[in-house]
């Protein structure tokens, strides 16, 4: 384990499911020698099957998500998370463009865990719960037509698994030239799961039954499979993608600590430079 950084079991998973007839949703695990100077990187992305090419947008959102969060070594993590969705929606944006496909779209919920922090970014409806203490916390909210309703308390959110408009979204990644992605930060405690899912898995699987799961099982992988396995047993209708991020230990003097150093030696190396120039002329 590197020193400063929380010791982590994680594990990813992804099923075509039983309807569709291919796999739309792409999962994003660590990059383990980027991660020990920005932080580790997770993301679950549900391309849009009503929308072409749901796979090409999701494959493309998570690279560019990735490649943006680890050179912005000079930016706080939800900069980079936020700059990374930001830079992903364009791309899929502009490629829907370049290929005449109409509309193309993605989810995208993003975590990047940083001593005891838990940073999100969000856009859709895939999500993110944290499990403690036998009980399962979503963390993110819906961006969807029927999420706007239990948000307005016209719909109680036990209705939502079984409501007809369940899937339709009002934001995603890809769908228009600019988005804003939601942006929120947890602190953590050892022994704390943490769940990314697409919409195919919480769909046909209660909030509870999460933590029930995570009581039942062993290990970051166990959780993961056992939450697709019973989302093909109740036959999903979708793609069920998993990601568990298991909290084993934790470091307050973390990487961001470090990272931050980094950023600062950054800029005092910038404007020595630029100090320099100016007076050089």
């Amino acid at each position: 384990m590197n020193k400063g950084l929380p010791e982590i079991e994680h594990s990813g998973l992804t099923h075509i499911g039983f309807v569709r007839e291919d796999n739309q949703d792409a999962i994003q695990l660590p990059d383990r020698a980027r991660a020990a100077g920005r932080g580790a990187l997770y993301a679950v992305a549900d391309g849009m099957g009503g929308y072409a090419h749901g796979r090409l947008a999701s494959t493309l959102a998570l690279e560019k998500l990735s490649e943006v969060f680890y050179t912005a070594r000079a930016e706080r993590t939800p900069r980079a998370l936020s700059r990374g969705i930001k830079s992903a929606n364009v791309r899929v944006f502009q490629m829907a463009q370049r290929l005449g496909a109409g509309r193309m779209g993605t989810t995208l919920t993003a975590a990047s865990v940083i001593g005891n922090t838990l940073y999100l970014a969000h856009v859709g409806d895939s999500r993110a719960y944290l499990i403690r203490d036998q009980r399962a916390i979503c963390l993110t909210d819906d961006h969807t037509t029927v999420g706007e309703l239990v948000r307005m308390k016209v719909l109680p959110p036990d209705k939502v698994r079984t409501h007809a408009q369940l899937s339709i979204l009002t934001r995603g990644v890809g769908l228009t030239l600019f988005v804003k992605p939601d942006i929120t930060q947890h602190t953590l405690r050892e022994g704390d799961r943490i769940v990314l899912c697409s919409d195919g898995v919480w769909s046909v699987v209660e909030d509870h039954e999460f933590a029930q799961l995570a009581a039942l099982t062993t290990g970051a992988h166990a959780l993961s499979q056992s939450l697709i396995d019973l989302a093909l047993e109740r036959q999903t209708d979708d793609n069920a993608s998993a990601i568990t991020v298991y909290i084993q230990s934790l470091s307050p003097s973390s990487a961001e600590n470090g990272a931050a150093r980094k950023r600062w030696a950054w800029l005092l190396r910038d404007w020595l430079s630029r100090r320099q120039t100016l007076f050089s002329r």
